[in-house]
């Protein structure tokens, strides 16, 4: 790195009171340097700071060209959803539109002002477009059930388990994402740029499915290419702020607009600003899109936004910004019970469930590269939930099976954005590996994660994911009758979605109000974690 960005690096952490905003272009410069020196840094497959093995470097990946007219549905979703039929309230459920969503809200929840329910739903984000939502639905032990949100993430997963709304339209999901929220983003896109490309760490299923139906509906050939986290011979390269991708005959090719799918930090890859235009923008990842530590921040300050409306986004309980010294503290505060986070994964990875001392030290145990966690209340059974200031909180589960096992289950939501404001596109369930138990010492063989952990993504050891389909519940007649949950719980839940994804738009906004200033200063202060802001400006292996 020139020794000029280096002093103001450094300057970055160390007088950070004299820096109100800072030029973007540093920031650029910094990852272009970064990904063209990777060559010389992280030996492939060394022990990382957990003491758990880096991903495998992956080398010489390439760009693939995809025509239009290369759609197989059978590449694109799963083997069950090919055959399944959508359940009846589902579909009804697709079918109602904003206006009766919002009457029948206001309906059931009499204290809510319409007028801001109207605002919040026609809300048209400024960069965070499409996004999935987790809840949880749950009760408490006066039985006042609801829908309450575990996270928000930018470009989820979700179509290859939805089953189709209709027969004739083959694209699904797929095409609703493409034809409102990048559609919009490619209107903006500078014709003399480039072409048009798709880019991915994981999800081939779903990420080559999104290329298909861009080359079909944009008439254009679309390039689609992975893009990993420490790659050695990295597959993408920024010049100028505008994207190059490689081929097979290792020839680059520039982008004027990008569909990302790149999950797994994806501030380490992708400048904060580009020409590119890419969707969605990086900023909405860091202000909460992949960021858990900064969405508590966005749903705080929107809730404060929203008090007197009669809306909110839920939450468990929430500590931001703990210490591992201070960890211990928390847990005790909510009974023994909580969930630990580490902020910035996704896909299950650094989740911890502590209902012992046992789980507790285990976790104090692991290094961990970054310095601040989250500690949240715990949904657990009606015996073994946290204990907050507003009462505990549990799940109410899937319908009981034929050995009257309940199962925790979660449900995603994805939904996208345009000028005509939001609309859902596809949801699917998970439910948890074992079935919950009234008390804790009824198996003491079983973890909690077994019990409360949902998400089907794992991890392999050279770093690529695989899932655990067996435990999809999907929307259709045979599944969704598991949940046990209404069209009023899939309105609470798109409701709960919605008003999350303002949130983190609404703060992205903040730190970056003219696409080319980053407010370091702001982001700091509400995310103290120097592993972070490590990564962010001088990125791995600088």
């Amino acid at each position: 790195m020139p020794e000029s960005q280096t002093k103001l690096v450094k300057d970055a952490f160390t007088n950070t009171a004299s820096i109100k905003t800072m030029s973007i272009d540093v920031f650029d410069k910094t990852l272009t340097d970064s990904d063209s020196d990777s060559n010389d840094t992280n030996p492939k497959s060394s022990p990382n700071k957990n003491g758990q093995r880096s991903p495998t470097l992956h080398q010489h990946n390439q760009a693939t060209l995809v025509h239009p007219g290369e759609f197989e549905s059978e590449n694109h979703f799963y083997p069950r959803v090919l055959n399944a039929t959508i359940h009846p309230l589902v579909a009804s459920f697709f079918q109602l539109g904003n206006e009766r969503i919002m009457a029948r809200y206001a309906h059931l929840n009499p204290q809510v002002n319409l007028d801001k329910l109207r605002e919040c739903l026609s809300y048209q984000p400024k960069t965070f477009k499409w996004a999935g939502s987790d809840l949880f639905n749950i009760t408490t032990a006066s039985g006042q059930r609801q829908m309450i949100l575990i996270e928000t993430n930018s470009c989820p997963s979700g179509q290859k388990s939805m089953p189709l709304l209709s027969d004739t339209e083959e694209y699904g999901g797929y095409r609703v994402v493409l034809e409102t929220a990048f559609r919009e983003v490619l209107e903006k896109a500078d014709p003399a740029l480039g072409g048009l490309a798709v880019v991915y760490d994981k999800n081939k299923m779903e990420t080559t499915a999104y290329a298909s139906v861009l080359a079909e509906i944009s008439k254009e050939k679309v390039w689609c290419v992975e893009f990993y986290d420490e790659d050695e011979d990295p597959p993408v390269k920024w010049v100028d702020r505008v994207m190059h991708v490689r081929d097979e005959n290792g020839v680059f090719h520039s982008i004027r607009a990008c569909f990302r799918y790149v999950t797994q930090k994806p501030w380490n890859r992708f400048p904060l600003t580009t020409k590119t235009l890419v969707l969605n923008p990086i900023i909405s990842c860091l202000a909460g899109g992949r960021n858990k530590m900064m969405a508590a921040r966005a749903y705080e300050f929107f809730n404060a936004e929203l008090a007197d409306s009669g809306l909110a986004v839920r939450i468990p309980e929430t500590i931001n910004n703990v210490t591992k010294e201070a960890i211990p503290l928390w847990v005790n505060y909510m009974g023994g019970h909580a969930v630990l986070k580490i902020p910035y994964s996704n896909a299950g990875q650094g989740v911890f469930t502590i209902t012992n001392e046992n789980e507790l030290d285990q976790f104090l145990e692991m290094n961990h590269h970054y310095d601040k966690f989250i500690v949240q209340s715990l949904v657990g059974n009606a015996s073994w939930s946290s204990t907050t200031r507003a009462g505990k909180f549990f799940h109410v589960g899937t319908i009981p099976n034929r050995r009257n096992h309940t199962y925790v289950s979660d449900l995603r939501i994805m939904v996208t954005a345009d000028r005509n404001g939001f609309r859902p596109v596809a949801m699917y369930a998970r439910r948890a590996r074992k079935p919950l138990v009234t008390k804790l010492e009824d198996n003491p063989n079983c973890s909690s994660w077994e019990m409360l952990g949902t998400n089907l993504s794992v991890k392999q050891e050279d770093g690529r994911w695989t899932s655990e389909p067996e435990r999809l519940l999907l929307m259709d007649r045979k599944d969704f009758n598991q949940l046990g949950i209404g069209v009023d719980d899939l309105i609470d839940a798109y409701v709960q979605t919605c008003l999350s994804v303002i949130a983190i738009d609404k703060l992205s906004d903040r730190l970056m109000p003219d696409d080319e200033t980053f407010n370091f200063d702001l982001f700091r202060s509400l995310n103290p974690d120097e592993a972070l802001l490590h990564e962010i400006l001088v990125q791995i292996g600088v």
